[in-house]
């Protein structure tokens, strides 16, 4: 058989594919990146969004996604990833984005269960996939998918948190260690979780289920 790992992990991405439909998601399986943002692109005009924001994702910037939709004019885009703005105007506008028509983000995990496990350091990610946008998207790569909420918070704090504290540079005990401190560090990163076990109403966020290892 050719491509042993793509096609195992396809048969594993349709089981929850189901589970995640029974639990009122909208899903979409991609081979890769490509795909991925081709379903983003085919979603949207079904959306009506005149409004775009987003949260927190490294898979969303590795899918192209955000360099093709952060100056698009089809849309207003409340871009909060503009590093170069004060933070009392990044604050304002991740507010504003609680708003928006559409929100697109990533997943800590995606449980085999079909929920959706995430933790945050501010709360606007969180915030957005739970209330506020009609629609979301969440795009999560195959490493996301665990067997249920008690793995996918295991792979939070020993994986996931701590290499994004990296990535951000943030002064906390696990950018030395590599683990999870239960710190009292005022940049935090670890703040508050979700757990999302259905969709509601249904079919508002929707998920695109990429056969590739993206993200965190």
């Amino acid at each position: 058989m050719d491509n042993p790992i793509e096609n195992y992990w396809l048969l594993r991405l349709k089981d929850l594919r189901v589970a995640l439909e029974d639990n009122n998601f909208e899903v979409h399986i991609a081979r890769d990146t490509d795909e991925a943002r081709k379903i983003v692109k085919e979603i949207l005009p079904r959306t009506g969004a005149k409004s775009i924001a987003w949260g927190g994702s490294v898979t969303f910037v590795q899918t192209g996604l955000y360099d093709e939709l952060k100056n698009c004019p089809d849309y207003d885009v409340l871009d909060s990833f503009q590093k170069q703005l004060p933070p009392e105007e990044m604050f304002e506008l991740r507010r504003r984005s609680l708003l928006a028509d559409l929100f697109i983000t990533g997943a800590n995990g995606v449980t085999e269960t079909g929920k959706l496990v995430n933790l945050d350091m501010t709360g606007n990610r969180v915030a957005g996939i739970t209330f506020g946008p009609r629609n979301v998207i969440i795009l999560a790569g195959r490493n996301k998918v665990v067997p249920d909420v008690e793995d996918a918070m295991l792979r939070v704090k020993n994986f996931a948190a701590p290499a994004n504290a990296m990535r951000l540079d943030k002064k906390t005990p696990c950018v030395k260690t590599s683990v999870c401190e239960e710190c009292r560090s005022p940049e935090r990163i670890c703040n508050t979780w979700t757990i999302t076990e259905k969709s509601y109403p249904k079919g508002r966020i929707k998920i695109v289920l990429i056969n590739q290892d993206l993200g965190l």
